[in-house]
């Protein structure tokens, strides 16, 4: 096998675990209104909650497109210039999404103040939501092709990366992620919180089982291989088999743990399918074929390829093994019981009252 068809196969593979592992944490800020009854004072234990569950790794589930970007750099630097000059606007919103995203995450209990709380909880709904769907719209826009002329250079607009297909795609990420993460916390959680969990899943569950199957058929209409007919037939098959698990799951039978194995295997098959049929276009131009990025004409000289090979030998299974690491130590349940009530006034402020967010005798 090629280094070029290994790097392409790679760049997949970390892909796909970043969509597995910030799928579900995407969808666990998304529903942070839903479980955490609106932003009210009432629902600040349940969103806390939520947010300890994703804790101790939301930034290191970030790692995973951070290396697959300069994976994709190192190992086809002409289908990462092309993606990103031409994907500049909506990779630049993911950016500023998921920077104000982090800010949240450290701040927001920076001040036990509830105004202060609820809007970095709408920056976490927020920096949440809109990666999850504008990822879907730049891999739908990848795999159904873009205007590229000479030079591989890319000739539309942004409004051309808007079209139905690529918009399909968003929804559906945005649906598999929400469901994903509604999934996850079934998993992670206990008391109350899992079981209205475990009911958001139930809803969601067949509304996004619906856009994802009418995705892969639309997906088959414009390219296909045996393979990824294949693996998006066994990504159909395991998201409804996690539906099933979901509906028929109760706090003793604890199928939580299948249910969400059932929705990342769906994600990896998808992704798996997506690239499968995709191979060996890494870009595919819909004005001429001959404009078209390859995993021969946009790839590094041979020489890079295998440097970079040893490199990923090497390191690779280290961070793996650090990342299954914290999730091996952070895997016990959380519930309402585990996070404190608001904390109690300071001595020196006894006597005063917060109106309007200004301390008033």
């Amino acid at each position: 096998m090629e280094l070029t068809t290994i790097w392409f196969i790679l760049i997949a593979i970390l892909w796909t675990g970043y969509f597995v592992l910030e799928g579900f944490d995407f969808g666990v800020g998304m529903l942070l209104p839903i479980l955490g009854r609106g932003f009210s004072a009432q629902g600040e234990r349940e969103r806390r909650v939520l947010i300890n569950t994703i804790g101790p790794v939301w930034d290191g589930n970030e790692v995973w497109v951070l290396t697959a970007g300069g994976a994709t750099f190192a190992a086809f630097p002409e289908w990462y210039a092309t993606l990103f000059s031409g994907f500049y606007l909506p990779l630049l919103l993911i950016l500023v999404a998921l920077i104000i995203r982090g800010v949240a995450f450290e701040y927001r209990g920076k001040r036990d103040d509830l105004r202060w709380r609820r809007r970095f909880d709408i920056c976490i709904v927020v920096g949440s939501a809109v990666p999850a769907l504008l990822w879907g719209v730049a891999f739908g826009n990848i795999f159904r092709g873009v205007r590229l002329g000479p030079g591989h250079e890319y000739a539309g607009s942004f409004g051309d990366l808007l079209n139905p297909y690529a918009l399909l795609g968003g929804t559906t990420t945005l649906a598999l992620f929400l469901l994903h993460g509604a999934i996850f916390l079934t998993l992670k959680t206990s008391g109350n919180v899992r079981d209205h969990a475990r009911r958001v899943a139930g809803t969601v569950g067949p509304v996004a089982a619906l856009i994802a199957v009418t995705f892969l058929l639309f997906t088959f209409d414009i390219r296909r291989t045996p393979a990824s007919i294949t693996l998006g037939l066994l990504a159909a098959a395991s998201l409804l088999a996690s539906l099933v698990l979901v509906r028929t799951g109760t706090a003793r039978t604890k199928r939580d743990g299948w249910a969400f194995a059932g929705t990342a295997a769906c994600l990896v098959l998808t992704v798996a399918s997506l690239f499968s049929g995709l191979y060996p276009y890494v870009m595919p131009s819909t004005t001429a074929d001959v404009f078209s990025l390859t995993v021969t004409n946009a790839s590094s000289t041979p020489y890079t390829l295998k440097i970079m090979t040893w490199v990923a030998v090497v390191f690779t299974p280290v961070v793996v093994a650090y990342q299954g690491w914290t999730y091996w130590v952070f895997r016990k349940r959380i519930s309402i019981t585990h996070i404190p009530p608001a904390s109690e006034p300071h001595p020196l402020n006894v006597g005063r009252l917060a109106v309007d967010g200004e301390a008033v005798r």
